[in-house]
């Protein structure tokens, strides 16, 4: 084999992984309004499996509540039963921060089986509606604190009252280099603005 060869080679195995993750289950909603770059969108009730986190920071938390809950649907369980991986992994970037996976679509609550690590919990989030910044690339602090303060700006603007804490989603495998999906969200109180 040439040089040339396994460099083409490594290059379609790269992209057949990297738009292989976009095969992975997401949660449905429903988009209400754009503004600007924001998204008013509006998601049904969900599944997760979520964990605490020590800190609100992405940089020092994140990679942490990843494995935690990974563990989990990857057999860490009291069934040892793997769970599809969806898309997108949630952190509530609050005061009490945390991270969730959303379950598939095919469970319901009662039908998970029940954590082996008490750091996980099996809950249900209510339907909410979100606004929403998409942004592309390798998420870190600065960036995600840079789109949380334009997302606020333009919802300020519009006068859209905010509720909680702002949450990163993060769409892509560590090791996706291209075509890299990243979010800040907030819900908001929407009627009809």
């Amino acid at each position: 084999m040439t040089i040339l060869t396994v460099i083409v080679a490594a290059i379609a195995l790269f992209l057949f992984y990297a738009f292989k993750s976009r095969q992975i289950e997401t949660p449905d909603y429903t988009i209400i309004k754009r503004i600007d770059n924001v998204e008013i969108r509006r998601y049904p009730r969900m599944i997760v499996a979520q964990t605490s986190l020590a800190d609100k920071s992405f940089s020092n938390s994140g990679s942490a509540g990843f494995r935690v809950i990974a563990n989990y649907i990857f057999g860490g369980n009291a069934d040892g039963q793997k769970i599809a991986m969806t898309a997108p992994v949630v952190m509530n970037m609050g005061d009490s921060a945390n991270m969730y996976f959303v379950m598939p679509k095919q469970y319901r609550k009662d039908e998970l089986p029940a954590p082996a690590s008490s750091d996980v919990k099996i809950m249900e989030v209510a339907e909410k509606t979100l606004a929403v910044v998409t942004f592309g690339g390798f998420a870190n602090d600065k960036k995600i604190n840079a789109h949380c303060q334009e997302l606020e700006k333009v919802l300020k603007e519009q006068s859209v009252t905010m509720k909680g804490s702002f949450m990163f989603m993060g769409y892509n495998a560590p090791w996706d280099v291209v075509n890299r999906r990243n979010e800040v969200a907030i819900e908001v109180d929407w009627l009809q603005n």
